[in-house]
């Protein structure tokens, strides 16, 4: 075995031989960005430390678009080799993964998870006995690519790179503070108080930028504390519009800003696309969010008629 086929074996993971192969067979970065359904800059950057840790040269740009080097003929030999005892081991499995049996993970934002989420989760439980459906809170997307979960649940405008999925819809963000007390600044006519928040880098970020230097008297690591704060008259904070539009005890102080949109992405780990289960947890998760549009999106006109 020639020593590049050997140090492809030793060194490269899964991804890594999914990756090159994908530009060895295109002929192209652009090409193997579409076939992983990922970005072109994704590529780029995974292919020059694939390179890197390889300490060889992969692939040559040419006019006619990349050639491989002699080192990258060898890598594509090794790779195309494992590639066949990979998809040999699928095979071996997928009657099993084509049949909705078996555990599903999943994990997801607590403040989704506890609210407008948990009646989707019911429906599929309901809909699939079969499948015994783990719920896990957590905002960790590392939980996902060590695959000690299966599905995860995001609220980001950039999801990693390394996970398929697809943005859902838009969650839209507003202002909010108690009835009671907004309607005591309005009659005092004075400035709110901001509630201080380090649930993510997102709100954090926001209350900054919206109260400026205004020192907290009260803080909050979690959005659902925040919720509770606000009940209680503390002052006013950024909440998603689908956790202060249905809470009777609030309201908005200022309306969504297009600023604070983000998106609500279902990804899954690559291994898993053909997964039945998955699949069908992924299309049920699509259809039952997207019947809730307009409150994920702060449309109030539309689902309080």
């Amino acid at each position: 075995m020639c020593k590049y086929a050997q140090l492809g074996e030793d060194i490269m993971n899964w991804d890594d031989l999914r990756l090159f192969l994908a530009v060895a067979r295109t002929g192209s970065i652009s090409g193997a960005a579409r076939q992983l359904d990922v970005q072109h800059s994704t590529v780029s950057r995974r292919m020059r430390q694939l390179e890197e840790k390889l300490a060889v040269r992969l692939i040559e740009r040419k006019k006619s678009g990349y050639e491989l080097t002699q080192a990258g003929e060898n890598i594509k030999e090794a790779a195309s080799r494992i590639e066949r005892e990979v998809l040999g081991v699928d095979g071996a499995i997928l009657g099993k993964d084509a049949t909705l049996t078996g555990p599903l993970r999943v994990t997801a934002i607590n403040n989704m998870a506890t609210s407008v989420l948990m009646p989707m989760f019911a429906s599929f439980s309901k809909k699939h006995p079969q499948v015994e459906l783990h719920i896990m809170v957590s905002n960790i997307d590392a939980s996902l690519s060590q695959r000690e979960a299966d599905v995860a649940i995001r609220l980001t405008n950039s999801p990693t790179d390394t996970l398929i999925g697809k943005r859902i819809i838009t969650v839209a963000s507003a202002v909010y503070g108690s009835r009671e007390y907004l309607e005591q600044l309005r009659q005092q006519g004075r400035e709110p108080e901001w509630i201080g928040v380090d649930c993510c880098g997102f709100h954090k970020t926001w209350t900054k930028q919206l109260c400026g230097e205004q020192a907290h008297q009260f803080i909050s690591d979690d959005t659902l504390l925040t919720l509770a704060a606000l009940r209680e008259g503390l002052g006013v904070s950024i909440l998603p519009c689908f956790m202060g539009d249905t809470d009777p005890l609030l309201e908005r102080y200022s309306e969504p800003d297009p600023a604070y949109n983000l998106g609500l992405w279902v990804l899954l780990h690559p291994d898993l696309k053909r997964t039945a289960r998955v699949l069908a947890f992924r299309d049920h998760m699509a259809n039952t969010i997207n019947e809730k549009k307009d409150l994920f999106e702060g449309n109030r006109s539309a689902y309080l008629q």
